[in-house]
């Protein structure tokens, strides 16, 4: 099977990054520029995926996570040299050993929360390799495992110093084994914004945080000190992420008003998810206590319950949204009114 290349930063990121000709920026503008090339050469040769479950498929009791880390020992050959199991002590490798936690953390949303049985449903073993390539300035699911550059060190940090960013990969395959949404326009975005919701669901729910205590931030602490900004995306505020001089202004609208169209980033996947992200957020801000509750099973019946075709417009997942909310909760419940209030308000049309 072959998966989409989803990387967690944005090519529009890389591009200005990759411009710097600063000398104190000389070692992130390679960097990116290596990135840059790394992403536009995957997607060129990657299939479009295929799911492997079919959509809605009964899964079976979620087990125990299977997980296995790999050191790439800064080469960029997959998966590289095994470095920790399933029940292993820590390592002492700062790398390995959050991408082993948050690779636990990640299995756990969906087993207790969902009822999943890890990625696919059906009890796929977590795999990831740390320190890929020389100053790698992205993390990306390559349609079987995940992979974590360690950053330049002048704009970008490792990683794997984000839970957010493990949970947001990993959420990548949840889409391809479930919904398998084309990753291009609008259902492109839309599989962004489930890795966004999904990621930020782990975070929150390893930290035990309500909607209102929690940042919202995707990528928090991969940004290095020099940095303007706070993350790579807000699903609170999408385009208030960072404002920096190197970066840019985080480019994301928070509704169709002011909707991106553009050929880039197979037509604006990473710009654009900041409109179903803020509907999420604003459905979890409505309903208050824990997002990963009533708005995370809305959102996750949505995406796994087998109704939304792979090339989903926003307004097809919405009505699935508000499909789901009105099977789980009842036409007029609370949750069923802030699914269509949260829509309505980012201007999408039920």
């Amino acid at each position: 099977m072959h998966g989409p290349f989803c990387s967690i930063v944005p090519p529009y990121m890389l591009r200005r990054l990759a411009k710097q000709d600063a000398p104190e920026f000389s070692s992130a503008a390679r960097a990116a520029r290596e990135a840059l090339g790394h992403v536009e050469s995957f997607r060129s040769a990657r299939a479009q995926p295929v799911p492997d479950v079919p959509a809605g498929v009964r899964q079976a009791k979620p087990g125990p996570p299977h997980r296995t880390v790999f050191d790439a020992n800064s080469a960029e050959i997959l998966p590289g040299t095994l470095v920790r199991k399933e029940g292993e002590a820590p390592v002492g490798d700062a790398a390995a050993d959050e991408a082993y936690d948050g690779l636990g953390h990640t299995h756990r949303l969906y087993a207790d929360v969902f009822g999943r049985n890890s990625i696919d449903g059906r009890g796929l073993p977590l795999n990831a390799t740390v320190h890929f390539g020389q100053l790698y300035d992205n993390a990306f699911w390559d349609g079987k495992q995940m992979v974590f550059g360690d950053g330049d060190g002048e704009v970008f940090e490792r990683f794997t110093k984000s839970l957010s960013v493990i949970g947001h990969e990993l959420a990548h395959g949840v889409t391809q084994f479930s919904a398998a949404l084309v990753y291009r326009n609008q259902a492109g975005a839309l599989n962004e914004s489930m890795s966004d919701v999904f990621g930020a669901l782990v975070e929150q729910y390893v930290n035990n945080q309500s909607a209102a205590e929690a940042s919202w931030l995707i990528g928090e602490g991969i940004f290095t000190p020099d940095v303007e900004g706070r993350a790579l995306r807000s699903l609170k505020a999408p385009g208030t992420a960072y404002d920096d001089d190197v970066l840019g202004k985080d480019p994301q609208p928070d509704s169709m008003d002011t909707y991106v169209r553009t050929s880039a980033d197979n037509g604006g996947v990473h710009i654009n998810s900041g409109i179903p992200n803020r509907a999420f957020y604003l459905v979890a801000e409505s309903l208050g206590g824990n997002a990963w509750g009533s708005p995370g099973r809305i959102w996750y019946e949505a995406l796994t319950g087998g109704s939304l075709p792979p090339a989903a417009t926003f307004r097809v997942f919405a009505r699935a949204t508000a499909a789901s909310a009105m099977e789980l909760f009842g036409s007029g419940s609370p949750e069923h009114d802030a699914v269509q209030l949260a829509w309505e308000t980012v201007k999408v049309k039920l």
